[in-house]
């Protein structure tokens, strides 16, 4: 459907992604169409996976989250086994924000929020390096938040 996807499609989805809030009547207002006519258009585009969902962005440290952890991950095997299996876990791990199977020195890397470097600490021996397979792991406290969950340019 991408080819498919005209300026006002294009143009829903910009707004949609810097303001899921938006009533269905002020999109319409902003893309110059109908409200009906919108309301199909953005159906379709949820329809088709375009739009994923859409949820509050929660502030890290109104909820005791203000430390930013990125752990990377390197399993004993590299074998489609071994990835399925963690994944598997990880998949369910309520203290994992984001995975990433990645190439280079690592294979995954995890981003974790937690409370303070001790919080973190906790977590790491209790649960980080009970998951399966993990060999080792590097973790990188982020000093500085530049840029987070920016929206895509297309």
């Amino acid at each position: 459907m991408t080819e498919n996807l005209d300026r006002i499609d294009r143009k829903i989805l910009r707004l949609l992604q810097s303001d899921g809030r938006l009533s269905n009547a002020d999109l319409a207002e902003q893309v110059n169409v109908s409200p009906a006519t919108c309301h199909r258009r953005t159906q379709r585009l949820f329809d088709h996976g375009y739009v994923q969902g859409v949820r509050a962005q929660v502030d890290p440290v109104k909820v005791d989250r203000s430390a930013l952890v990125i752990v990377g991950v390197v399993l004993d095997r590299s074998t489609p086994q071994s990835f399925a299996e963690f994944e598997e876990v990880i998949r369910k791990a309520d203290f994992i924000l984001d995975c990433h199977l990645v190439a280079g020195d690592f294979d995954y890397f995890l981003k974790i929020r937690a409370r303070d470097m001790a919080d973190f600490n906790k977590l790491h021996g209790e649960k980080l390096i009970a998951l399966p397979g993990v060999r080792q792991t590097r973790t990188f406290f982020v000093m500085k938040e530049v840029t987070d969950n920016a929206p895509l340019q297309f």
